[in-house]
Formats: structure tokens, C-alpha cells, sequence
């Protein structure tokens, strides 16, 4: 079976336990206005166009087959009505001002990459973590690749956003050793707004996964003036309380590292000028929850 990922990327150590190898999946049915990965939102292949790299030269548009490109003031504009992402604009390139983003793998050749770090996974207690994205969007071919990973022994974790069928994640429940599981908004408005969701499938999906004795670390981002207010962090508090297995916390303080790539993608960032929380404040955070008897971790 094949799935469609963004990347690969090796020696990651903010994903889970040790040292890990991240499959970025493509495709997701959230669009979270603090997303560090745009070009995993859509399903779709897209081509990402880095403005500083580009001299100009127009061989880009001379290479279009379907005339989709023009030049203005001395720069390439793509009219997305007519590209079909052939991929030629970007073999061709000079600069490497466009990067073609979405690749097609087969589930063996990918646990062939994933098995190139074993023994880095051996020796630091790491695995493979599968994020996106929403990976399970590619459920049956998560499956597929899981079925490999848990044969040949590699500690397997998925980062979710929960939203999903809950036959879904039944589908893999029992291939992952451990779940990564964000908690974005309780506030169902606010996370309607911010997320572009209702919450409700996503608390409920955490409720049954959390009653099923999987290991969970719950990630919660937090992004000033949306969701780091007392009644938030009270109410995830109360919530993460009713629940079982949930070995720590993970607040993962807003960052404008992915800002960049909105643009890249034509895409409009709504953050803009937003600022990352003071350590002060992500400490505060950290103890409301350590009084109630959580387990929390400042990032990763």
C-alpha cells in the first residue's frame, strides 16, 4: 500500500521517547491558526516557492507546460487553476527556489528508512514517530507500516489530533506503544473558531483511549491570549483528572518557526506579531497542573 507523506525527518528528540525518526504524513482535517506545518494540511501535492532563493530568470516559466506561470516585476506568479503540479518548475530550477511538497512511498520502502536508525533506536530507547498532519487520515496504510514496525520490534509512536472515526483508531490501538495526543481548546466556540472544529469527538475520543490502559502524553499547546487564561488550564486540569494513563503533560509554548512557509504557500498566517509565552508564564502553567498531581513536561 502507498501514503502520501511531507518528510522524513531523522534524529528527532522532541517526539517521544529517545532518539526517533518523524514520518511527517500529508493531509489533515484541522486548520489550527498556530500550525508550524501548512504543507501538511492539504491532501493535496503543492509546490512551495522560497521568494530569497529566486534570481529571476524565468526558466521556470519556459519549462510550464500548461503556461501556468507568468512573470511580474521580475518574479514568477503561478496561477493554480492551471498548474497540475508536474513537478516540472521545480527539476528545473536553477536556484532551488521551489520544492515540490507531497511524496508517494510504499509502506516496505518507508520501514526501510525508518530501519536505517535502528540502532540509534536500540541504543537510546527510541522508535519511530508517525506525525503529520493527522496520520490517521492515511489510517490503512499507518496500519500497513505498523504491522512491520511491531514484527521487527521498533517502538512505534503516533502524534494524533483525536479527530477521527473512533473505528480508526481502533484499527491501531494495539500496533502503538505510545500516543501523543493534543489537547488544543476545551472552550468548544474557541475551538471551533481557532481550530476549525467542533472538540467533541476529540475529548471523546481521548476518553475511550484513555480507558483502553495505552500510554498517553497529552500535548497542549499554548499560544497567548487564546488559550493560556486561568479557565482553560482549569478546566483541561479538571478534565485530564477524569481520565486513565495519561503519564504526563506536555505544554508546548508557541513558536513562529513555521511562519515562513505561509507564504512559501500562498497561504495567509493569522498570528502575525504574535509573541512566544514568557517562561515565567509556561513555569506558572507548570505548577497549577504539578499541584493536582500531573505529571508535566515544559516542550517535546
Amino acid at each position: 500500500m502507498e501514503g502520501t507523506i511531507v518528510n522524513i525527518q531523522k534524529y528527532s528528540i522532541h517526539d517521544g521517547p529517545g532518539i526517533r525518526t518523524t514520518v511527517f504524513l500529508k493531509g489533515c482535517p484541522l486548520s489550527c491558526w498556530w500550525c508550524h506545518n501548512p504543507e501538511s494540511q492539504s491532501t493535496k501535492n503543492e509546490i512551495m516557492f522560497f521568494e530569497q532563493k529566486c534570481t529571476g530568470c524565468g526558466i521556470c516559466v519556459k519549462r510550464c507546460p500548461e503556461e501556468a506561470i507568468t512573470m511580474r516585476e521580475m518574479k514568477p506568479t503561478i496561477d493554480k487553476t492551471k498548474c497540475i503540479l508536474c513537478g516540472n518548475c521545480t527539476d528545473f530550477c536553477y536556484n532551488e527556489a521551489r520544492e515540490y511538497v507531497g511524496q508517494k512511498i510504499g509502506a516496505i520502502e518507508l520501514f526501510k528508512e525508518i530501519q536505517k536508525d535502528e540502532i540509534f533506536y536500540e541504543e537510546s530507547g527510541g522508535g519511530v514517530t508517525f506525525s503529520g498532519g493527522e496520520p490517521l487520515l492515511q489510517v490503512d496504510f499507518l496500519s500497513e507500516v505498523l504491522d512491520i514496525c511491531n514484527k521487527k520490534n521498533i517502538h512505534t509512536t503516533l502524534d494524533t489530533s483525536g479527530y477521527t472515526k473512533w473505528e480508526n483508531i481502533e484499527k491501531i490501538v494495539n500496533k502503538v506503544d505510545l500516543f501523543l495526543y493534543d489537547l488544543k481548546l476545551i472552550d468548544d466556540e474557541k475551538h471551533k473558531k481557532y481550530i476549525g472544529v467542533s472538540n467533541k469527538l476529540i475529548l471523546e475520543n481521548l476518553k475511550k483511549l484513555s480507558s483502553l490502559g495505552k500510554r498517553i502524553f497529552v500535548r497542549m499547546p499554548i499560544i497567548a491570549g487564546i488559550n493560556d487564561d486561568n479557565d482553560h488550564i482549569d478546566e483541561s486540569i479538571k478534565f485530564i483528572k477524569t481520565l486513565n494513563n495519561i503519564e504526563q503533560v506536555n505544554l508546548i509554548p508557541y513558536h513562529s518557526m513555521g511562519m515562513d512557509k505561509y507564504k512559501r504557500l500562498n497561504m495567509d498566517y493569522k498570528l502575525s506579531g504574535m509573541e512566544k509565552p514568557a517562561d515565567e508564564k509556561m513555569e506558572e502553567l507548570k505548577e497549577k497542573f504539578e499541584k493536582e498531581g500531573i505529571k508535566v513536561k515544559i516542550g517535546g
